[in-house]
């Protein structure tokens, strides 16, 4: 499983990290917007300068993204959006797959035993998609523009096409054979049975037909209308479990995000069922018990690791969609953190043999794959939102006809508790499939406040790394106080419990790298660990935004 997730992880990257320090800050005082493409980016900024608030340019891009970066994300997936407004209101909207009503605990067991290939590919790997429904309901709460407005410069681009780079077809080689088992997909992104290359022009007209649907008829032509049926018959002539019923039962849900502090900075972030909020605010709370400024680059290293072990540990047993398992508050309790600190020793690396046991346990919080984007305007306005189809190109599925790359998010379930899923992560019976049960997910929207206002935001794509992606980038900006390159930029490092092995990318220093060996930690190098967007508010008033220098990605302001 581990090399699985380090295959993942190395297409996430295209560019040597000695770019990090050449890699230009976007800047503007009226708005900025960072995405994986420039033409997400260019359609978001154009929404800003045509009166658009933040909100309504964050759709705009997230549904660009499905058509210029369908391999990550798009309308067939879900989505975690969480907004800072410039009333001071925080939302956090839920637009998370989930699983079909007729979905059962044991569907990937055969003879007993997970079949992996079920929950990663093909019609049972589906669950209903979420983030169209959640893009509809923050445009209606809290944008300016409509569903129609925001879709048709994204469904001009499906209809044209657009020139393929080498990031798109590395990804696309990545998934040849996935999408040769569905002429649906095969139609679209093969040639002949062969991925496309760069400089060729990928055309989408079923895609475009489909988002002019929801144009023209609203969010109803996906959920209750054409889309669902076609889907639907799809299913059921090959064993799948989606039906009308699921697309039209599908609602959004919004929850109360996750706060905490951190050295006098406010940490907004995404709860259950997402783990990333919780578990990012967690490492943080240990990481306030030690003065790391004051450490040496490989100490610090080696503590960060410790706290992300411990963290994980926590993950694997007690993280699950709220309303169907008791995810405890004190996990992110401040004394929690110093107990778990009090494990860490600074010499050696340290056996984590289980989860925690955080206070109030029994209490149920209330509270390269995938792609994140964020936008801020000169308002105040600011938005973080990472959407995603699981793994590349999801299922693998296009149902013909409707041009949209269905999820593979029911892997994103504990399959069966206590063995690893595509990501290598394990997971407990707080993660098991039920009906109409959300998956939990690893994206980590964040955002910064300082006295009530946003300052700094970040997310990732890549799996279980977007949660040690998005800690490292808080602490370089809020302990460091680096430039966003180089918070994006510099070398990461990852550790998920199971199995005890710490990622490091290449770049980081070889003097750190023996250090922890020294220690006992046992690395893994790797080219590229995930792929992260920023935006920061500047003493001036001014906004930066940047998207990470490992990808082609791109980051507008004005």
């Amino acid at each position: 499983m581990l090399r699985t997730l380090l295959l993942l992880l190395g297409f996430l990257l295209t560019a040597s990290l000695a770019v990090a320090e050449e890699s230009q800050e976007a800047k503007g005082t009226h708005g900025v917007v960072a995405t994986v493409h420039p033409i997400a980016s260019r359609i978001a900024l154009d929404i800003l300068k045509d009166g658009g608030n933040a909100i309504d340019a964050a759709v705009g891009a997230g549904l660009a993204l499905g058509v210029v970066d369908g391999f990550n994300s798009g309308i067939g997936g879900g989505c975690f959006l969480l907004i800072h407004k410039a009333d001071g209101e925080t939302v956090a909207l839920d637009g998370r797959e989930t699983a079909p009503a007729a979905a059962h605990r044991d569907m990937f067991l055969r003879d007993g035993v997970a079949d992996p290939d079920l929950s990663r590919k093909g019609p049972l790997a589906v669950g209903v998609p979420g983030a169209l429904a959640a893009y509809e309901w923050v445009l209606g709460h809290h944008g300016s523009k409509s569903i129609a407005e925001v879709i048709r410069p994204s469904a001009k681009v499906a209809r044209e096409g657009f020139t393929l780079g080498a990031d798109y077809v590395r990804r696309l080689k990545s998934a040849e054979a996935k999408l040769r088992e569905f002429p649906g997909a095969a139609a679209i992104f093969l040639n002949d049975g062969h991925a496309l290359e760069v400089g060729d022009q990928l055309v989408q007209k079923d895609l475009a037909a489909t988002y002019d649907g929801i144009a023209q008829h609203g969010i109803d032509h996906f959920y209750k209308g054409p889309i669902a049926q076609a889907v639907a018959r799809w299913m059921k002539e090959r064993g799948g479990l989606l039906t009308e019923s699921d697309f039209a039962s599908y609602a959004p849900i919004p929850r109360v995000p996750i706060r905490t502090t951190y050295r006098g900075y406010e940490i907004l972030g995404f709860p259950p069922p997402s783990s990333g909020g919780v578990h990012v605010a967690q490492i943080l709370n240990i990481l306030e018990t030690f003065d790391i400024t004051r450490l040496s680059a490989a100490d610090r290293t080696h503590v960060i690791a410790e706290a992300m072990k411990l963290a994980f540990a926590d993950r694997t047993h007690w993280l699950g969609d709220p309303g169907f398992a008791k995810v405890p508050r004190g996990l992110i309790d401040k004394a929690y953190a110093v107990k778990l600190a009090g494990k860490i020793s600074l010499e050696k690396a340290s056996p984590v043999p289980s989860h925690g046991l955080p206070p109030k346990a029994d209490e149920e919080w209330f509270g390269k794959h995938t792609t994140h984007f964020c936008v801020a305007d000169g308002q105040g306005n600011w938005v973080a939102c990472t959407q995603t189809v699981n793994t590349t190109y999801g299922s693998g599925i296009v149902v013909p006809g409707t041009g949209v790359v269905l999820n593979n998010e029911m892997d994103d379930f504990a399959a069966q508790p206590g063995k690893p899923n595509a990501f290598g992560l394990l997971g407990a019976d707080a993660n098991a499939v039920a009906p109409g049960k959300r998956p939990l997910s690893s994206m980590s929207p964040t955002i910064v406040l300082q006295d009530g206002r946003p300052v700094f935001s970040v997310g990732a794509a890549g799996g279980p790394t977007i949660i040690t992606q998005a800690l490292q980038a808080v602490v370089r900006r809020l302990d460091f106080k680096r430039p966003l390159a180089e918070c994006l930029g510099q070398a990461r490092i990852h550790h998920q419990w199971q199995p005890d092995r710490l990622l490091v990318e290449e770049s980081l220093d070889a003097d750190i790298q023996r250090a922890l060996r020294a220690k006992g930690h046992q690395l893994r190098p790797s080219k590229g660990i995930g792929v992260s967007q920023a935006m920061a508010r500047h003493p001036d008033g001014s906004l930066g935004a940047q998207s990470d220098p490992r990808i082609e990605g791109s980051a507008l302001g004005y």
